[in-house]
């Protein structure tokens, strides 16, 4: 156990956690599946925006395979006048994070503990600026509920299986965090093509790319990996590579993309210390093995996480998460919602509060042997 995770300790629940997820795309799917599986968890509620899924059994948006009794709704006093200890908040952030915000302090004045990915600026809860901080503060004095976020590329992946493994170390240069993906069979059209630019011209500015941004969505993740260990950060860095396709490609789920467009990408995030980066974040994506292979690649399939220690001696460690499908893609992100969902049931034995990953424990599993 890491020295951060002692600090509380879970009750033992006589009942069920009756909790609720809010959203059902990617990230929500996943939820349900793991509220579902979880042991000392009970799925009460679904929320949705999508008049279309209304009413629909949870099982069935969740791709279960069998009806969990539990309709989606599009009532959100109704799901939280109901009383949920905990929300799985799996709505997306990324192009309202001021909406997200003020759902997630609406269902912590509820009483609920909250865990979501949505709020990148929380990752590193004591260095958020200041003015969501108090908004998050004030709706946990005001309802005694609680919040935890952590990523979902994944969050583990660039805060405590670095930390972790650098204790293993005699002497550490480098802590380096890297996300490295293919994504020929990915059905995300939109996230691909646009906010990353795959298959747009070497002209085109993806939002994800531009200036700032990648310190926005893992900053956090630098900052706090700098107090767990104990250093102070000069600057954050960003650094950004694009490589063009040299034949056209087709891919199974997003079609057809063309020569000469974009079709990988390579990004650092750094925390500077004395100088010289010390704490890497590193993203290389593509969309097709043909594309930039002198680039880091995965060790098979699709993709992989992997941290490296640069130091003596020098340590690697990858995961490789599969899905049921056998998606690489997703795996990652059910790992991350994993994460998220195994801690509210320490969290709901906590005291209220504003969490970090620092301070909410990564503990074995409680469903082992079950399936959603």
């Amino acid at each position: 156990m890491l020295a951060w995770q002692t600090r509380r300790r879970p009750v033992r629940f006589r009942r069920m956690i009756s909790t609720v997820v809010w959203g059902t795309g990617n990230v929500g799917r996943l939820a349900i599946r793991a509220v579902e599986a979880h042991p000392a968890l009970a799925l009460t509620g679904v929320i949705v925006h999508d008049p279309g899924k209304v009413g629909r059994d949870a099982g069935d948006l969740a791709g279960t395979g069998r009806e969990l009794g539990v309709a989606a709704t599009a009532d959100v006093d109704a799901a939280l006048a109901a009383g949920p200890r905990a929300v799985v908040y799996a709505a997306s952030g990324d192009i309202r994070p001021d909406e997200a915000l003020a759902d997630i302090t609406r269902a912590i004045r509820a009483g609920a503990v909250v865990v979501t990915p949505a709020l990148y600026a929380l990752y590193d809860q004591r260095n958020a600026p200041p003015e969501m901080r108090r908004q998050v503060l004030d709706a946990v004095e005001a309802g005694g509920g609680s919040l935890f976020v952590s990523g979902v590329d994944p969050g583990w992946g660039n805060d405590v299986l670095p930390l972790l493994v650098s204790g293993l170390g005699a002497t550490v240069d480098v802590i380096r965090c890297q996300e490295i993906f293919d994504y020929t069979t990915y059905d995300q059209p939109d996230s691909v093509r646009y906010l990353v630019g795959m298959g747009q011209p070497m002209d085109y500015e993806p939002p994800m790319l531009a200036a700032t941004v990648p310190t926005m969505v893992w900053g956090g993740q630098i900052r706090l990996m700098a107090r767990a260990l104990g250093v102070e950060l000069d600057e954050i860095r960003e650094t950004v590579a694009r490589r063009p396709l040299d034949a056209t490609v087709t891919t199974d789920k997003m079609g057809d993309f063309e020569k000469g467009t974009q079709g990988a990408v390579r990004f650092e995030v750094q925390g500077i210390v004395d100088g010289v980066p010390r704490i890497v974040i590193e993203h290389v994506t593509r969309i097709h093995a043909s594309c930039a292979p002198d680039w880091p690649v995965p060790p098979d399939g699709d993709g992989a996480h992997r941290v490296v220690i640069e130091g003596d001696p020098r340590i690697e460690v990858t995961v490789e998460a599969t899905d049921r499908h056998g998606n690489r893609a997703a795996g990652g992100n059910a790992t991350a919602v994993g994460r998220l969902v195994g801690a509210i049931d320490w969290l709901a034995g906590a005291d209220p509060g504003l969490y970090d990953a620092l301070d909410v424990p990564l503990r074995p599993t409680r469903a082992l042997g079950r399936k959603p």
